[in-house]
């Protein structure tokens, strides 16, 4: 029971203390899954945010129900998908009540100014930390480039690159296996 309150108080303060969306919650699950808690490295955290894209639902709050999952099973994907989601529900239930009052108060018109220059800069460290942790080659950067094209010029569901880019990743490392044994083979004919 510990653990599993443990894991409900991460990701509430996680889901607590970000603005913006799933990716912007990127480096806080990096620093207190990865580093501090070390429930997960920080190429599982990828991959589990790889797969929250392609899930419906929200992406965050889908990488947490993989990290409490890893965990504790069944419990340690609740627990982690009540923390993530408490927070937002009850900001939810505050601002509506309240919205319409605050709204018309110049400074707090000003705050939400400045909240969405810090989530653009919480957005700008996951694509830094993604583009570090994914592209490794030449070939990841073509993946890249072919996929951030289709995002930003043609109007094409998200899944499309997705599957794509997971297929040219399997195929791409095929084929390095490949190459790798014939050349393994090649190495034991020469000697």
């Amino acid at each position: 029971m510990k653990e599993l309150f443990r894991i409900f108080y991460t990701f509430f303060g996680i889901g607590a203390l970000t603005f913006g969306g799933g990716y912007t919650m990127l480096p806080l699950f990096q620093k207190k899954i990865a580093e501090q808690r070390g429930w997960a490295s920080q190429e599982e955290i990828m991959d589990f945010y790889a797969v929250s894209q392609c899930l419906p639902g929200i992406i965050a709050v889908n990488t947490a129900m993989q990290i409490g999952y890893k965990q504790k099973k069944i419990p340690g994907l609740i627990a982690a998908a009540l923390g993530m989601a408490a927070p937002s529900v009850l900001a939810i239930l505050i601002i509506a009540a309240f919205i319409q009052q605050f709204m018309e108060i110049g400074w707090v018109r000003s705050a939400f100014n400045g909240i969405r220059l810090a989530v653009l800069a919480l957005i700008t460290e996951a694509v830094i930390t993604m583009w570090k942790n994914g592209v490794k080659d030449k070939a990841g950067i073509i993946i890249f480039v072919a996929a951030f094209a289709l995002f930003t010029f043609v109007d094409v569901t998200p899944i499309f690159p997705l599957v794509a880019g997971a297929a040219c990743g399997i195929i791409i490392k095929e084929r390095k296996n490949i190459f790798k044994s014939r050349k393994r083979g090649k190495d034991n004919e020469d000697a």
